[in-house]
């Protein structure tokens, strides 16, 4: 039997960091890193239950840079939202979320306000057929308020992609852990 390889840009993208950092991922981080579902699903299933926790929500317009990102026009006004996924008596994911709400149906949208839900569980109750577009994976030092809720300076792994809903972007998602979580000694 002869298969052919299949072309992974996910793969060559954490490998490259691998080699520049000079560290291997676990299977564990790997897959978070390149998942195209729900890390808080994953969690659940690693930890048992988790918890999720909204940090903070406000309206924005967006510059330039995040315009292009989402795809929409510079100074419209989209939802920022972050979220803490804590499990097991410890923060687990940073989540920072980008959501022109306009593109969003109206009871998506109000569940997306409220905070309640994570963002898998509201696309899941509203029966929103969607795409995963993992954009890139990267090391980062960590910002103070990363730094102020894993207690930790150590670097941070992150993902940024993005979900599609009838070819348009109804949400960019940036999703960062420190550096030493996942790994397969846990």
């Amino acid at each position: 039997m002869k298969g052919s390889i299949v072309k992974n840009e996910l793969h060559d993208q954490i490998k490259e960091l691998e080699q520049e950092y000079d560290i291997d991922f676990s299977s564990t981080q790997k897959v978070l890193l390149s998942i195209r579902g729900t890390i808080t699903g994953i969690l659940d299933v690693i930890y048992g239950n988790v918890s999720v926790f909204t940090l903070k929500q406000s309206s924005q317009n967006v510059d330039s840079e995040k315009a292009e990102l989402l795809n929409v026009d510079k100074d419209e006004e989209i939802h920022v939202r972050e979220v803490l996924i804590h499990g097991k008596g410890r923060p687990l994911i940073y989540n920072l979320s980008h959501i022109p709400l306009e593109r969003c149906r109206k009871e998506a949208r109000d569940d997306i306000i409220k905070g309640e839900l994570t963002i898998s569980k509201i696309l899941e109750k509203h029966k929103i057929e969607s795409r995963r577009e993992v954009k890139k994976v990267y090391i980062e030092k960590p910002n103070a308020t990363l730094k102020e809720l894993f207690h930790t300076q150590e670097d941070f792994i992150s993902r940024e992609y993005v979900i599609f809903e009838h070819g348009e972007i109804i949400l960019w998602i940036k999703e960062s852990f420190p550096i030493s979580y996942f790994t397969d000694k846990l």
